[in-house]
């Protein structure tokens, strides 16, 4: 009896230490009968659909009149001619992710939009506001003006996601209304998808087509795990190729615009970055052509002192493996900032583990903001002095230095002489411009001639000026 109940206590030891290992096993399987391909979606789809509304953005536009500028016709015409303003009006979809009437999209749905509204699927209308909004991650958080209780679609953890798995895509397509199509996850870590400093997006083919931006992509629990964004078409419509930003990225953007601040920071690494192609792993002694390959670091920044070199290969984060720089960008930016994180470096062909401490843009120097006045070509013009917290702000370069025009009065002599937001303000007449206290006191000196030389995009333009 007592062999009995030994063996049998072994047994359902044995059961109970298999059972988690079977349960994994059955979280993803493939259809095996003609029963469980007839299974349907319709039950999620029911318990997740209200959490998806409509996105309706407008704007308003000035039509200049062809005779503004002109004197002449300004004086006969002008009246009669004036400018004119027009509506112009864009579609598109957004996820609830908050009781509170928090709306996650796109942000090139909202962009430069005067009204936005939500329509929900049971035919309610809200007017919303924008709380936060980037364009290099192309995201948008939105408020809308409402104390009522929304429906949410839980945020899901994009990383458990694989190549294969069964996806929903729900949105509102060519405002024919809400839509949901079904596909697979066709790819991860894609990049080099839209014309954005952000690459890091997961591909599927279940069809998204136009207005189908900031819907939701969905996996097979309920959950979000990316905001579709763009499409591989020719021709505009769907060709099974569409792609989305992933949900853990939303997680962290949607952090930032809870917390009130008024930008969405990247962390400061000091570190620039070229893919690896298949001769520099040859070259390297790198197995497979992966990873982030150093290019520049900075002196005193955070790359710098955690000890990263020009020629190193950035090869994981956290243990992550790191396809290319933008996947990098993506580790390091979803990690969060305060935060450190550990990197396997690749180096001669030996691998070693550095730690990196992710912190915000730093100012070096104060930007010492100033609006140029006077009777000067720079009238209008508000400069500031360059650092990475600046840069970071105006989107260029973070190793850019000297004094940039941040923003230019509409109307202003500067704005009529063609200067530009970014550009930077390299000498006038022969004398260097370090710092926009340099710039004001050269105004300040009222020269009777101008011989201004900026730059521009990464190329030097020459102006003279009386």
């Amino acid at each position: 009896m007592q062999g009995l109940f030994k063996h049998a206590s072994v047994s359902l030891l044995a059961l109970m230490l298999l059972l988690p290992a079977v349960a994994e096993a059955q979280i993803k399987t493939v259809p095996e009968s003609q029963m469980q391909m007839q299974l349907s979606f319709a039950p999620l789809v029911k318990q997740t659909t209200g959490a998806v509304v409509n996105v309706y953005a407008e704007k308003t536009i000035q039509r200049q009149s062809p005779f503004a500028g002109d004197p002449f016709f300004e004086q006969f015409f002008g009246q009669q001619m004036p400018n004119r303003s027009e509506k112009q009006s864009s579609l598109g979809s957004g996820v609830i992710v908050e009781a509170n009437g928090t709306v996650v999209t796109n942000n090139h749905v909202i962009d430069g939009a005067d009204d936005i509204k939500v329509a929900l699927s049971d035919g309610r209308e809200f007017p919303c506001k924008v709380v936060l909004r980037d364009d290099r991650v192309d995201l948008a958080v939105l408020k809308i003006d409402s104390k009522a209780d929304f429906p949410t679609l839980p945020i899901g953890n994009s990383d458990a996601v694989e190549v294969g798995d069964l996806v929903l895509a729900i949105g509102n397509p060519f405002g024919v209304g809400q839509t949901v199509t079904s596909g697979i996850v066709s790819a991860l870590a894609r990049n080099q998808v839209v014309k954005n400093e952000f690459g890091f997006f997961i591909q599927t083919d279940a069809s998204i087509n136009p207005g189908n931006s900031g819907g939701a992509l969905m996996n097979m629990k309920g959950e979000l795990i990316g905001i579709n964004t763009a499409i591989f078409s020719r021709g505009g419509g769907s060709n099974g190729i569409g792609f989305a930003i992933p949900a853990n990225l939303v997680k962290v953007f949607l952090a930032s615009a809870d917390s009130g601040v008024k930008s969405f920071e990247r962390p400061y690494i000091g570190a620039s970055f070229d893919p690896v192609t298949s001769e520099v792993a040859d070259a390297l002694g790198l197995d497979k052509a992966r990873g982030a390959l150093i290019a520049k670091v900075t002196a005193n920044s955070p790359a710098a002192k955690a000890g990263l070199k020009v020629g190193q290969v950035i090869t994981a984060v956290d243990g992550i493996p790191v396809e290319h720089p933008d996947a990098l960008l993506y580790r390091l930016t979803t990690a969060g900032l305060g935060k450190s994180v550990n990197l396997t470096v690749m180096e001669s062909g030996h691998e070693q583990q550095l730690t990196l401490a992710l912190a915000r843009a730093p100012e070096t120097q104060p930007r010492d903001q100033r609006t140029i006045g006077g009777r000067t070509p720079f009238t209008g013009a508000v400069v500031e002095n360059l650092s990475p917290r600046v840069a970071d702000e105006l989107r260029m370069p973070l190793d850019s230095t000297g004094v940039v025009i941040s923003d230019v009065e509409g109307g202003s002599p500067a704005s009529r002489l063609g200067f530009e937001p970014k550009d930077i303000i390299v000498s006038v007449n022969g004398a260097e411009v370090k710092t926009s206290r340099d710039l004001q006191e050269i105004a300040d000196s009222d020269p009777e001639l101008w011989r201004v030389e900026i730059e521009r995009d990464g190329q030097r333009i020459r102006q003279f000026f009386r």
